[in-house]
Parts: structure tokens; C-alpha cells; sequence
């Protein structure tokens, strides 16, 4: 593995330019959102390096807060009293439609409205990186919004089309840090081979090489790509994508990416298994004590197939980050939880990780 900065660790970040400016939205205000927001900001490290501002209803922020400490399983929270918040008024009719646990039209219209109200911020300059609560997209739908996810809708309101989800997480037993890149979202499992391009396959590589190089201080970094089918199609019996197109243009960047170390396309069942010895510590080390070749990165094809083993090693810790917008947008790899909400059980551990890592990518980003 290469040298990389000190970047998703432990270790101290030099702001050097000040404090960054965040903006955290509390997602559905059904689900666990405004829970684990208040658990991370209790917290003094994870605003040790930046000035954190709450982007939601202050009234259903507090009365949230007040229920807490009402439950059992109390855990230490940050009080609202104490916290810069930028109220998103809510009309009387969506307030009172609200109701913990159950993701409906009116937790649907809160929450993107504290979306607008964050991106419109954040692209005016009075934020660099925007922390994004949970949503349900169900629950947009139902208030009339038909985006995918929050990142499709990012994209859309800061004018991008080169944009990708990039999951990242540093492992509790190694150090190690896993960084996943998906080649295609939110789309249904039928239309991925169809939607699947070279074209497609070359830009997001783009992303994911330049997120390495630029915010992981990663020259050369090496990359996993997987296949498409069972056995990366096993010449062409188990499916002819990979080779009808993707080991041709996977041949063709090799020749034009010296800088890059690919490998691929690697059957799916086994692309996993070097990660999971890294992030659990039974793989092979060498003379440097580094675990034997697994990637600085992975590409994956498509949603299932890269998440199931992100969130089957950090379900709790892992990060998703929109690559490609001209701010820093991070997000905890987790949903809203309706079927905890308002239990005062909800980990925060993601949330914590998703404002560190965004305070740290806003800083490397100014460095450049």
C-alpha cells in the first residue's frame, strides 16, 4: 500500500486556513436523523476543527430532545439551547403531520426542504460542506418530489452531471480504510446492464482516480474493478459484457493510465475477500506490517453489489460522500430507522465519522 495523508484518522488535521464551515441537515424528522445528530454534536472533538450549523425545525429539534431525555437508554446529547441552527419554517400543516416512526408526506416535505435550504446555502458560499440527516425517498415521493436519493438531487441543484458515491471507512481493528465507488445508484436491478457503458465506466474511474490522487494524497493508487456477472462472465458463458466491452476498455485505460494500478474486471463473489481480510485483520502482512495488495479503491457496478460488503464490515461507521460537486457533501451510510425512532437508541458512530471526514475534505480542498 501507498504513503497517504493523514486523512480519515486519528490523527490531528492542520486546518491551516481556519475553521471550516458545515452545515448538517436532520433528514426525515421521522427517523433517527435529529438522534444522531444530537448524540455526534455532544461531542466536543467533532467541532474541535469547524463551526457546525443544524439545518431543520428548531421546535421539532427540541421537542425531539426533550423526548430523549424523557426515555430510557439515555445517552449524553447536545443541547439544542447551545447549537447554531438556521430554521426551515414548515407550514402548520406539515408540522403536525409529522409522527415519529412513520415516514409520510410530511416528514417527505421537511426534509427536502432542509436539502433546498442547505445547497442553496452552501452554493452561496456560507458553507463548504454539507452533512446530510437520513431521508426516506418513499417519503419524497409522497410529498411530491421524484429524485432517486439526495445525491441525484445535489447533483441536479449544483448543475453537475460527473458525480459519483464514494463510501468510505476506516476499519475499528486495522486502520485499514475502505473507499468504494459505485458505477451506477439508485436504479432498478434490471436496467443495470443496459445503463452500464464504457462511457460511463471511464467517467466515474475519472472520479474515483482523482479522489485517490487529490484527496487521499494517493499517487498511484491502485484499483479493484468488478465484473458484472457471475465469474466475470467466464468467457462469455455466464453473460458476454465483460467480454463483449468491459475487459476491452478495461485493456485500453490500462494503456492509458500509467499513474494507475488496475485490476479487473475481478469476479464478484471474490473481490471482497482481500477487503474483508484488511478491515478484519486476518489477511497476509508484509515486511512493512501492510496487508498484501488490496486496493486503495473499488469500483462497483452497481448498488447491491458494492454496499452489501461496505455495510456488512461498517454498517455502523461508514460514510458516503458525493464526488464530484463543487462542495464537500458527506452522509452517514444508514437509513432512517423508523422502527427505532424516538427510542434513544440510535448509534451515532456513522454521523460522528461522516462530520469528520467532511471537515477534513473541505481542508484538503481549500489546500489545493
Amino acid at each position: 500500500m501507498k504513503a497517504e495523508k493523514a486523512f480519515f484518522t486519528n490523527a490531528a488535521v492542520d486546518l491551516g486556513h481556519g475553521r471550516r464551515r458545515l452545515a448538517v441537515t436532520l433528514g426525515d424528522p421521522a427517523g433517527i436523523g435529529a438522534e444522531v445528530v444530537l448524540k455526534a454534536l455532544s461531542d466536543p472533538e467533532v467541532s474541535q476543527n469547524c463551526d457546525i450549523t443544524v439545518i431543520g425545525s428548531r421546535t421539532l429539534l427540541q421537542k425531539i430532545y426533550s423526548d430523549l431525555h424523557r426515555g430510557e437508554n439515555q445517552e449524553i446529547l447536545a443541547d439544542p439551547a447551545g447549537l447554531s441552527i438556521l430554521d426551515v419554517h414548515l407550514s402548520r400543516d406539515i408540522e403536525d403531520g409529522i409522527i415519529s416512526g412513520i415516514g409520510n408526506a410530511a416528514s417527505g416535505a421537511a426534509s427536502f426542504a432542509y436539502m433546498e435550504t442547505a445547497i442553496a446555502r452552501t452554493l452561496a458560499g456560507e458553507f463548504e460542506a454539507i452533512v446530510t440527516g437520513p431521508i426516506a425517498k418513499s417519503a419524497w415521493k409522497a410529498a411530491g418530489y421524484d429524485y432517486p436519493g439526495q445525491t441525484e438531487l445535489l447533483a441536479q441543484k449544483a448543475l453537475v452531471e460527473r458525480f459519483g458515491m464514494l463510501f468510505v471507512a476506516r476499519s475499528p481493528h486495522t486502520g485499514w480504510t475502505l473507499r468504494t465507488l459505485l458505477a451506477t445508484t439508485h436504479i432498478p436491478l434490471c436496467q443495470v446492464a443496459d445503463t452500464l457503458t464504457p462511457q460511463l465506466m471511464a467517467r466515474k474511474l475519472d472520479l474515483l482516480v482523482e479522489c485517490l490522487q487529490q484527496d487521499f494524497g494517493i499517487e498511484r493508487p491502485r484499483i479493484a474493478i468488478a465484473g458484472l456477472n457471475p465469474h466475470s462472465g467466464e468467457q462469455g458463458q455466464l453473460g458476454s459484457e465483460e467480454k463483449d466491452w468491459l475487459i476491452p476498455w478495461l485493456e485500453a485505460e490500462r494503456k492509458s493510465r500509467p499513474d494507475v494500478i488496475l485490476d479487473g474486471p475481478i469476479p464478484p463473489d471474490t473481490m471482497w475477500v482481500k477487503p474483508g481480510q484488511a478491515w478484519f485483520g486476518t489477511g497476509v502482512k508484509d515486511e512493512k506490517h501492510h496487508y498484501q495488495n488490496p486496493a486503495d479503491g473499488y469500483l462497483a457496478l452497481y448498488h447491491d453489489q458494492g454496499l452489501i460488503p461496505v455495510k456488512l464490515m461498517a454498517f455502523d461507521r461508514a460514510v458516503n460522500t458525493t464526488i464530484g460537486l463543487p462542495f464537500v457533501r458527506t452522509s452517514p451510510d444508514h437509513g432512517t430507522a423508523f422502527d427505532i425512532a424516538g427510542r434513544g437508541i440510535a448509534d451515532a458512530t456513522s454521523m460522528k465519522a461522516a462530520l469528520e471526514l467532511a471537515a477534513e475534505l473541505a481542508t484538503q480542498r481549500l489546500a489545493l
